[in-house]
């Protein structure tokens, strides 16, 4: 089995995974503000580089979020274009799933239990999960939410949201200070949850978790109302 798999609920990232969780090819951009003019480039190019085109693949997997609105449905919008244009199926997992996936080493390492993972929200908040570490790998355990910082629970904290606010957690992870969501996590966590007997959900809704700043404007006020 063969997945394009997308996310850019934080940064733009492409990559091409197997079903047994081997991860051929990646892109991550550094820029978390130009999604839409980077990722589909990054799709061309990853699959020319690698001699893959559409009609190889045997699904497209998309990172749902959370995350801002605008990086969110870049990502989104062209796993959807894409996934119709190769009449392929296609696939969403909330990224904070990738997230979990590259702590679950370190957690067991160091007998956490139940861990957060913490990407970063702005206005001075966070997007998180909270996971519980199974045999078989991380389980959600609760969430998603956005909150500030200081409102979670005193669990170990990873990703670039736990680094942004470490002086209002209780513990941060610092050698995941840094850390954010991929498309080749998401692809591995994919893998993980597959071996597990766990069937790919369907559902690419974006999780926003929050309301738009953007209003429709309302009526127009006549002249001396």
């Amino acid at each position: 089995m063969l997945l394009l798999c997308l996310d850019s609920s934080a940064v733009a990232s492409a990559a091409l995974v197997t079903g047994a969780g081997e991860i051929l090819g990646s892109f991550a951009s550094p820029d978390t503000r130009s999604h839409a003019e980077v990722l589909a480039p990054a799709v061309r190019d990853l699959l020319a580089g690698h001699g893959v085109t559409g009609g190889d693949l045997d699904g497209i997997l998309v990172g749902t979020g959370p995350g801002p609105f605008t990086g969110l449905r870049a990502g989104i919008a062209t796993a959807r274009a894409l996934a119709f244009a190769w009449d392929v199926p296609l696939h969403g997992l909330m990224s904070l799933e990738a997230l979990a996936q590259d702590a679950a080493a370190h957690a067991r390492t160091a007998g956490h239990e139940e861990f957060l993972v913490l990407t970063d929200a702005r206005r001075k908040e966070v997007y998180w999960a909270r996971y519980a570490l199974a045999e078989d790998g991380p389980r959600p355990a609760g969430g998603p939410g956005v909150a500030a910082a200081e409102q979670l629970p005193a669990l170990p904290a990873y990703g670039r949201g736990a680094g942004i606010y470490a002086d209002r957690l209780a513990r941060p992870v610092p050698e995941f200070a840094a850390a954010q969501p991929t498309a080749s996590s998401l692809g591995l966590a994919a893998a993980r949850r597959a071996a597990r007997g766990e069937a790919p959900s369907p559902d690419t809704t974006p999780l926003y978790l929050r309301e738009s700043d953007a209003k429709v404007p309302g009526p127009r006020k006549r002249a001396g109302a």
